[in-house]
């Protein structure tokens, strides 16, 4: 496939706009076009290791769930394996994706994958993603109504003046006087111009409302999920299940304030990575993430809630071989899709 083709049907698969601002997803670097991808380099995160396997196995792209390039880069030398990556990239024209929360929010993505080790279990969104775009023009709309006395022709004439607005007006009634009644849409630049209009009739702008619009919701998209088990089980019982779903031997836990490990998991909060700012505040039995800050834990576990930690990547490698198979359907597996055998997580238990 031609590089912009697939990145069209990546985009597709799940919009980089449900990425949350302070990412950096995207193609991250890109070979001189034209650049045909015949196989397609999946990895949690991409290290020197990672990249020389991709290069032995001839990948054309990297897709690569951390993005390796996050802090801007001032030269790009070998001083630095974060270089040394885009210069072995580029030398050897494979480029790098990275989807990173993206992939997070997505209603087929990663903490919907984590989700479903908890076993049977309806979730939402902990944090509901917003649409990119509002579904009308402008940020905030303006109405106010004009009496029969006030001259209606002047006052539509001003506002219209007004650049980056869109307005209707339409017949109401109020305390039994026939009013117009103007609502319009406009911009954060052009409301303060609208006030400053309205402010000069002080009948007018004491009967004026300030709305602001708001993007709508995505269902099924957004960070972490609230899971509610259509049957509650023991914090051993879903012990047992978390570390067979991520093949893990061990994981740590912190018991909540009066909890057991006989204690009653019925709503488990859970969020791939790193959970704190997910997580915090949210009731729960259970918090299931790969790391959190020693102080969220002791806030956590006062309230009597028990906290499950699997390490960060450990929450999110498992994805990858579903994402496999679910690119490969939406690609019509046109190319080839492959798994790194070297990307593990960082820390081990000695």
């Amino acid at each position: 496939m031609d590089l912009k083709a697939l990145l069209s049907s990546l985009n597709d698969f799940a919009s980089l706009s449900f990425a949350e601002s302070w990412d950096n997803v995207g193609l991250l670097v890109e070979p001189s076009p034209p650049h045909t991808v015949n196989t397609l380099f999946l990895t949690n995160d991409l290290t020197e290791e990672v990249m020389e396997e991709a290069l032995q196995k001839k990948a054309d792209l990297i897709l690569s769930y951390h993005p390796p390039i996050f802090r801007p880069m001032k030269h790009v030398t070998w001083k630095t394996w974060k270089e040394r990556l885009v210069i072995r990239a580029l030398e050897n024209r494979v480029g790098i994706y990275s989807p990173h929360t993206a992939y997070d929010a997505a209603p087929q993505g990663v903490n919907n994958w984590l989700a479903q080790g908890l076993g049977v279990c309806t979730s939402r969104p902990i944090q509901p993603s917003q649409a990119p775009n509002h579904p009308t023009d402008g940020t905030h709309r303006v109405e106010f109504s004009v009496n029969q006395t006030q001259d209606l022709d002047r006052v539509m004439s001003e506002v219209k003046r007004i650049g980056d607005i869109s307005l209707t007006s339409f017949s109401a009634r109020v305390d039994d006087e026939e009013q117009t009644r103007i609502s319009l849409n406009c911009s954060q630049k052009a409301l303060m111009q609208v006030v400053a209009f309205l402010s000069q009739n002080r009948q007018l702008y004491q009967k004026t409302e300030i709305l602001s619009l708001e993007k709508p919701l995505l269902l099924h998209t957004g960070m972490g999920r609230l899971c509610t088990l259509d049957e509650p089980v023991s914090l051993a019982t879903m012990i047992e299940r978390i570390k067979r779903y991520l093949k893990l031997p061990h994981l740590r836990l912190a018991l909540g304030v009066g909890r057991t490990l006989e204690s009653r998991v019925e709503v488990v909060a859970l969020c791939a990575g790193s959970g704190s700012s997910v997580l915090r505040g949210v009731q729960a039995d259970l918090y299931l993430t790969g790391e959190m800050s020693h102080h969220d834990i002791l806030d956590a576990a006062s309230q009597g809630i028990n906290v499950i930690l699997c390490e960060h990547s450990n929450t999110e490698r498992g994805f990858l071989s579903d994402l496999r198979d679910r690119l490969g359907a939406h690609l019509e597996n046109k190319i080839n899709i492959i798994l790194s055998e070297t990307d593990r997580d960082p820390l081990r238990v000695i």
